[in-house]
């Protein structure tokens, strides 16, 4: 099972995502943790991406792909992936393409969350992610048990330092010349299934689970 995550910052690619990894097994791949891994520890490309994520900007795609090809070669995505943020524009999807066609894992299916722009600002402002374990919550719409710690691990909240207004609309705008064209793109290769994105979280997953099984 090889899926890919399309969708708005704010649709919710993350949880949606964490829930298939609990139920199929498959690995959740998510460039954006690992680049924020390389810029907490500090590592030459992780000082790099560090410049264009403060601002809310694309990191260069010759930093994001070396980290995903290495990544997809590992064991474990020999079953199957769930890749979330990436790729980001066609040329990604193009290199995408072939490394998936080399390591004999090519994409299956492609979910996109569809959610109203106008609920993004306070979805994404109102987001806490854990320190430890990088588990997503919500302040208002998915609140962890004990306020500011993590129900998984224990750890604690935080809110990204991207998590803002100015931040969003530098986003939203790259997504839209970017990452939006994705749908047509595979869409044209019967790939694409759209899901709207908004509502209860488990009615969301459950949509998602049953067109994945259909497909």
């Amino acid at each position: 099972m090889h899926i890919i995550f399309l969708g708005p910052p704010g649709s919710g690619k993350g949880t949606q995502a964490k829930k298939l990894v609990q139920k199929y097994g498959i690995p959740h791949i998510s460039t954006g943790d690992m680049l924020r891994a390389a810029v907490k520890a500090g590592t030459p490309a992780g000082l790099e991406a560090k410049k264009y994520m403060a601002k809310g900007e694309l990191v260069p795609d010759e930093v994001t792909i070396g980290v995903l090809k290495e990544r997809l070669a590992q064991p474990d995505c020999e079953k199957g992936y769930l890749l979330d943020g990436f790729p980001r524009n066609i040329a990604q999807a193009k290199v995408l393409d072939e490394i998936a066609k080399d390591l004999g894992h090519p994409v299956q299916a492609v979910i996109n969350l569809k959610v109203d722009e106008d609920e993004l600002l306070p979805r994404i402002e109102g987001r806490r992610m854990c320190r430890k374990c990088g588990a997503s919550y919500h302040v208002k719409n998915n609140k962890p048990k004990k306020e500011g710690v993590c129900d998984i691990c224990g750890g604690e909240l935080y809110q990204r330092d991207d998590d803002n207004a100015s931040s969003v609309k530098n986003r939203m705008n790259a997504y839209h010349k970017s990452t939006a064209p994705l749908i047509d793109y595979y869409s044209q290769k019967q790939l694409c299934k759209d899901i709207e994105a908004m509502g209860d979280i488990d009615e969301i997953f459950a949509e998602i689970v049953k067109v994945l099984e259909a497909m």
